[in-house]
């Protein structure tokens, strides 16, 4: 199967300009690498002190990221078996004026055009965008630059333009609940059909193209990018999927585009995402589905610049005929169409606390506290005392390592001058070791409660990235959890330095340099350069975890106090003689 191209702007496959930065997790990982290594070395270095191979059912020209799974039940709206093509009606049927219809249900607004037969528009009414309009999972920016959704897209790289640029002619039935069009004329014939239902995010789709009376192998787009359009950062959150029932779970994002990639088997699903909403077609598992994947260099409405916008075409047949589900990712409703769709909520590296932890959080939501921002809070607490044994042993080593300090001073006074290179300095390290083993100290002791909270951060960060219940959700002056705080000097952030400097004070310090415990102060500095720009929700999360820590921190203090250390042996005081 070849990928589709041609000189026509449906077909035309547009290059990218290169490997998409890395991704938010990586870069906090990274940061708190960093701080660790900082952690770690100051005492040392500061002077005087797997890949699966691919199922044979799919073609695939270019390496991706995947989940492998068992194989999967057919979904629950399988479609069955495929419907045999209706001949062509006799003639001409061609629109003689562009005509617009909207289908209105409890959940969505579509509107369609039959120039094309495509979709001009795909509102969800129970959500809305950063600007607090209802949300249009079609980006406004790709009119006039690409095809629209439901447009035709042909393989052997033959243009579909005589399709997509037809006038169809469009009924819409009684209950305005079901779209059909059709076309033809001259050796073209082309038929679509839409059915909706009122509360329902599950849509029939039928298609069918013939030329010269043959039936025509066909794709149905959804292209120029998908979802909330007007987030920072939109295009690089959108992917396509699809579940291979044979080799588990695709998927696709810019940064794994030169050029248009297409694959075929036995998809569960398949489909384009973003963060928090997909459109996926669920084919019959009995027969083979195509997905194919591509971009478009779209400027996005912030500073205009140019990004790549990932955009899918799904069919591959004659007639085609899926369901498909346009609508919010939440794991309930998914989980009720297909238990397979719950793949579409990505939870990422930390997936193992973090899908524990989304279930946590809901839980307490709806038992507890009826509000996301109280529910952060809440799990917070039980996190930091349920990690408190570990975090006590760390802060008894830390405790008596600053007791240690005049010892540790001594040593570095003993070797003073040296540099980094000598071979006595690798001694002072020895004899630094030496001293912590004597006295039962672990000198990485201070970046364990670090360490502890790196795991529940990332989860944290991917439960606010993918979980739509905690999208929109609001706490006290927070508008939206998911998001950075709208107000001109953010709270949460500036509140979270100050307990970071609080909380710095109030730590055993395990050196004795003034240069080190500057150096150390800064840390609440880089922290908040950190969380600026990061959800509201993840700032609160940090924010309690300080605000426990202290507490607890205060409490250490006033209850253990280290052993003194024996003094070092050093040369007896000179006794003056009497005259």
């Amino acid at each position: 199967m070849s990928n589709n191209s041609s000189s026509s702007s449906d077909n035309k496959p547009i290059k990218l300009p290169g490997q998409e930065p890395e991704g938010m997790q990586e870069r906090l990982l990274i940061a708190f690498a960093l701080i660790g290594v900082v952690l770690m070395g100051m005492q040392y270095f500061t002077p005087s002190a797997p890949p699966k191979a691919q199922p044979k059912q799919e073609q695939q020209t270019k390496p991706e990221s995947k989940q492998a799974q068992p194989a999967a039940p057919a979904p629950v709206a399988a479609v069955g078996k495929k419907p045999q093509p209706p001949k062509p009606a006799g003639g001409t049927i061609v629109a003689g004026t562009d005509q617009t219809e909207v289908v209105e249900t409890d959940l969505y607004s579509v509107t369609f055009s039959n120039r094309g037969g495509v979709v001009q528009s795909w509102i969800l009414k129970k959500y809305k965008d950063s600007h607090g309009r209802l949300l249009d999972l079609v980006n406004p920016t790709a009119k006039g630059k690409t095809v629209y959704p439901m447009a035709v897209r042909f393989h052997e790289m033959q243009s579909a333009e005589v399709l997509n640029a037809a006038p169809y002619v469009i009924k819409i039935t009684p209950d305005r609940l079901r779209v059909d069009f059709e076309y033809s004329q001259g050796e073209w014939y082309a038929r679509k059909s839409f059915s909706f239902q009122q509360k329902s995010y599950l849509t029939r789709v039928t298609s069918e193209v013939r030329h010269s009376g043959t039936a025509k192998p066909h794709l149905l787009y959804w292209r120029g990018g998908f979802g909330d359009s007007s987030v920072v950062g939109a295009a690089a959150s959108q992917l396509t999927v699809r579940y291979d029932v044979a080799g588990g779970f695709y998927q696709l994002g810019p940064g794994d585009l030169n050029d248009p990639q297409a694959h075929r088997g036995r998809f569960t699903f398949a489909g384009i995402t973003d963060s928090f909403f997909a459109a996926v077609a669920l084919p019959d598992t009995a027969h083979d589905f195509e997905l194919h994947t591509m971009s478009d260099q779209l400027e996005n409405p912030r500073d205009k610049k140019l990004e790549a916008n990932v955009g899918a075409a799904m069919g591959g047949d004659a007639i085609n005929a899926f369901q498909l589900f346009v609508g919010p990712k939440d794991t309930k409703l998914l989980s009720s169409i297909s238990p397979r769709l719950e793949q579409l909520v990505d939870f990422g590296y930390f997936a193992i606390i973090a899908k524990p932890l989304f279930l946590a959080l809901r839980w307490l939501h709806d038992n507890v506290t009826h509000n996301y921002g109280w529910a952060i809070i809440v799990a917070t607490i039980i996190i930091n005392f349920l990690l408190l044994p570990l975090k006590y042993s760390s802060l008894k080593s830390m405790k008596k390592m600053s007791s240690l300090q005049p010892q540790i001073a001594a040593i570095n006074d003993k070797y003073k001058g040296l540099s980094m290179t000598d071979p006595k300095a690798q001694q002072k390290n020895a004899e630094v070791m030496d001293l912590y083993k004597k006295h039962g100290v672990n000198p990485m002791g201070g970046c364990v409660p670090m360490g502890l909270q790196i795991p529940f951060f990332i989860a944290f960060y991917n439960v606010l990235s993918h979980a739509i219940e905690l999208r929109g959700a609001d706490w006290l002056w927070v508008t939206d959890l998911a998001r950075p705080e709208t107000l001109a000097i953010r709270v949460l952030p500036i509140a979270m330095i100050a307990s970071q400097f609080l909380m710095q004070k109030m730590t055993p310090a395990t050196t004795a340099d003034p240069a080190q415990q500057r150096m150390m102060m800064l840390m609440p500095a880089m922290m908040g350069f950190m969380f600026y720009g990061v959800s509201a929700g993840l700032v609160l999360y940090w924010l309690t975890g300080n605000l426990v820590g202290i507490a607890q921190q205060l409490f250490f203090n006033r209850t253990f106090t280290a052993p003194v250390p024996a003094k070092l042996a050093g040369p007896a005081p000179a006794v003056k003689k009497k005259k």
